[in-house]
């Protein structure tokens, strides 16, 4: 039997990045992009390589490049990590595991360094193909758990919890990542959106290299552990705004949510640097008419359109710059 399971890209439609820091966000899924894993039965466990771990180039500068995109490891240590913490969580829960080896590869078209979770969505397919293949189920609450301490723990891939919980979840969802339930059960609260709440939104992403989210992210963490009082106020201004744009998809109030997600952008331009090229992409998009926020920490962004010639509008300005546009097609909730 061949199993085969799959991970869709995310964009933070609000709220990012307060879900490292006990905030709330609003994330969607979509199926445009998407890591896939397949795995079947064999007489040794076999990690198959895929595009992205090829030891074979075509100049030094395609290895430079390579090496800049996709790191010195590719994805094959993430499918590692993702069977080792695996392993651990059902040894840790007393789950027995039949013998059987398996042969597993992974692919993916999720765009590399451009804040749209594509590492997790590798282990999220690894983690439903290696359940589904031992027949072991997980909680989805503490399935996004273990995916976040899969990439910190054991890679170092420092992030918030939304990507994994969108990823285990699918479709659009409201995150609170609230202290107290953190600590007390172990996990936030996790609301899915009835995903026709979701006005006309378009995605658009860097095609020449970004950065990884890592670098951000630990930046960040120190000035808020180190109680920087303008880090400390943008997480709360961040879930505060978070809160209110679940209103306004419940109103219908497209106009005040495209607002908020501007907002977002420009409360993380006060607090931290980005780079000419991401600013360049935001105002290039809100000069069109639309509003522009980061999908995750760089090298992509969301915003809302109105009407098919802004679209359009989008596509042409924003290609001028290498960015390309996407109209995202929600990945429906997973069962």
């Amino acid at each position: 039997m061949i199993i085969r399971t799959h991970a869709p890209a995310r964009a933070a439609l609000i709220g990012n990045p307060s879900d490292g820091y006990f905030g709330k966000t609003i994330s969607f899924a979509f199926s445009d992009f998407q890591a896939t894993v397949t795995l079947w039965e064999s007489p040794k466990l076999t990690i198959l390589p895929s595009a992205r771990d090829t030891e074979t180039f075509d100049s030094i500068e395609h290895l430079s490049q390579s090496v800049r995109l996709f790191g010195y490891y590719g994805g094959i240590r993430l499918i590692k990590a993702a069977i080792k913490t695996f392993y651990q969580y059902v040894s840790t829960h007393g789950i027995h595991l039949d013998r059987r080896n398996f042969t597993i590869q992974y692919e993916s078209t999720i765009p590399g360094l451009v804040g749209m979770a594509g590492s997790s969505a590798i282990v999220t397919a690894t983690y439903r193909a290696l359940q589904t293949f031992y027949g072991v189920s997980i909680p989805k609450p503490e399935l996004a758990n273990i995916i976040r301490s899969t990439e910190e723990k054991e890679l170092g891939i420092a992030a918030g919890l939304q990507d994994r919980v969108i990823q285990v979840y699918g479709g659009l969802v409201y995150m609170d990542f609230n202290r107290e339930l953190l600590e007390g059960r172990g996990y936030g609260d996790y609301i899915r959106l009835d995903p026709s709440l979701l006005p006309p939104v378009y995605v658009a992403y860097r095609t020449d290299l970004s950065e990884v989210s890592g670098v951000y992210h630990n930046n960040l963490k120190a000035r808020y552990n180190a109680g920087d009082p303008a880090v400390v106020g943008a997480m709360k201004f961040w879930a505060d705004i978070t809160e209110e744009a679940r209103g306004c998809l419940e109103r219908h109030d497209y106009k005040r949510l495209s607002e908020l997600m501007d907002q977002n952008f420009d409360k993380r331009v006060e607090v931290s640097q980005v780079s000419p090229d991401n600013l360049r992409m935001v105002k290039t998009a809100r000069a069109c008419g639309a509003s522009a926020k980061f999908t995750g920490s760089g090298g992509a962004i969301v915003g809302l359109y109105d009407g098919e010639e802004m679209l359009r509008t989008l596509e042409t300005e924003l290609a001028k710059i290498s960015v390309k546009v996407l109209r995202p097609t929600l990945a429906p909730f997973s069962e």
